[in-house]
């Protein structure tokens, strides 16, 4: 988890970024993957401004990394759905629930995803923001 900000000219490009969180889902197009199940691993990438919780060192001026971490962790673990991108859009729709997020990048692994080539990972990463208030 870490904590980026550049102080660009007025526009806060504050982060959190919560990586490598691996959790037990049963998500996929096949039987035997809804059955069984498998781990994923998600990245989320968090835009917000993050002034006011520097300025009064209080955790609720904030978005907690632990309270993120489990709500991602509930969503991964729980209702399955067959593709990696409506998986990634929940995570990114519950990260954008809290106002304060403008832009949410997520990123779903699916490391053991059934290829029958030698490969590495794959990951699908969207990006969502906020829509302006009318």
């Amino acid at each position: 988890m870490s904590v980026i900000a550049d102080g660009a000219a007025g526009s806060p490009s504050d982060r959190i970024v919560l990586r490598g969180l691996t959790v037990h889902g049963r998500h996929g197009v096949f039987d035997h993957e809804r059955a069984n199940g498998q781990d994923f691993v998600v990245d989320v990438v968090l835009d917000f401004d993050t002034s006011v919780a520097a300025r009064t060192d209080v955790l609720e001026d904030t978005v907690d990394y632990g309270k993120l971490a489990h709500s991602v962790a509930a969503i991964v673990a729980g209702e399955p759905v067959q593709l990696l991108e409506t998986l990634a859009d929940r995570i990114a729709t519950a990260c954008l629930s809290d106002a304060r997020v403008t832009r949410a990048e997520v990123s779903v692994h699916k490391p053991h995803a059934p290829i029958d080539l030698a490969f590495d990972d794959v990951v699908v990463t969207i990006v969502r923001a906020q829509r302006a208030q009318r």
